[in-house]
């Protein structure tokens, strides 16, 4: 099979890198709203005369800016402008500067949409994990389409969906995206570079609250064990068994491993069972991946078994062996009875 050489002109590569650099370099500035729509004023005020008193005009403006490391980094955008096509660059980027923020916050709302469905779950159900797995991920995603659609918008040059006041900004970066776009421009890709790189330091990359920090907040804010009580220690007989919590209730000493699959962990744990002297040893997990031969050699040696409720009501074989549980019962008074 022949593949054809792929190959990119250099005047594309060139406008494409140009452009990236004014839109990365502008986002370094961290201008102010005020001060870049002043700057897009300026630009307005002299379109109609050389591209020289443009970037004067801009300069000058530049000096009454406060912060060094502002003006230093401002500058060097605005000495990258050496014709009238940067200055339509220049220009061009500084618009799509000004939106960014925009299509950042509306990228932000389904990563709240999905904090706010997660608050209204169960912490330890199936349905909670594997939502809150997929929340660092939601903010990306989202401003990835929004992008998408947000360019698509451009190119069919759809002004709807902004109100009256910005359809003139709108269609002024129509037919600027539509002239660059003959020279070579890829505005959606190299707007996507920079549109990531600011999505990753506005969010926190985190998988959600992890599965030890649940079982943590139903201890301590549903069954009422102080935190202060709690410890993560290794067995005192077998140093090679850590349990996730251990604490003492109603006189009575418990361990509990929590691991979301038990893959080979949950041997370890059985090995202990024989030499441990904590009164309750209890392992928490999603069940995933519990079959009926692991529950029942777990339980062989008198550790309780927990797993997520949408599996326990699924598994009708679970249910009738002794000593597993829904995390729906895992409440103070089901481990006093245990």
């Amino acid at each position: 099979m022949n593949i054809k050489k792929i190959t990119i002109g250099d005047k594309k590569f060139a406008i494409n890198l140009k452009f990236y650099f004014l839109l990365k370099h502008l986002v370094k500035t961290n201008l102010t709203e005020k001060q870049a729509e002043e700057t897009f004023s300026i630009c307005q005020r002299y379109k109609n005369k050389s591209y020289l008193l443009t970037v004067e005009a801009i300069q000058q403006y530049i000096l009454t800016i406060k912060g060094q490391k502002k003006k230093d980094n401002f500058l060097l955008v605005i000495e990258q402008i050496q014709n009238n096509d940067d200055l339509s660059l220049f220009l061009f980027s500084l618009k799509l500067f000004l939106i960014k923020d925009l299509l950042l916050v509306e990228a932000k709302l389904k990563n709240i949409m999905i904090k706010e469905k997660l608050a209204t779950l169960p912490p330890l159900s199936l349905e909670y994990d594997q939502l809150s797995l997929f929340t660092p991920y939601s903010t990306r995603v989202n401003g990835a389409l929004l992008a998408l659609a947000f360019f698509s918008l451009i190119e069919n040059e759809d002004t709807d969906f902004l109100s009256t006041d910005s359809t003139v900004f709108l269609e002024q970066l129509v037919k600027n995206a539509k002239q660059l776009q003959k020279k070579g421009l890829e505005a959606n890709q190299i707007f996507m570079l920079i549109f990531n790189e600011s999505i990753n330091q506005s969010i926190i990359s985190e998988s959600g609250v992890n599965y030890e920090e649940r079982i943590l907040s139903v201890l301590t804010d549903e069954i009422g064990i102080s935190s202060e009580d709690i410890q993560k220690k290794h067995d005192d007989n077998d140093a090679s068994t850590e349990y996730d919590f251990f604490f003492t209730l109603h006189n009575r000493a418990y361990g509990i491993s929590a691991k979301k699959t038990l893959r080979e962990r949950y041997k370890q744990f059985i090995k202990t069972a024989n030499t441990t002297p904590i009164d309750i040893m209890i392992e928490i997990t999603l069940g995933v991946d519990l079959t009926l031969e692991k529950a029942k050699t777990i339980r062989s040696h008198d550790v309780y078994i927990f797993i997520a409720d949408e599996i326990y009501t699924t598994r009708q074989d679970l249910q009738q062996l002794e000593g597993v549980y829904s995390v729906v019962n895992f409440t103070k008074q089901t481990l006093i009875n245990l």
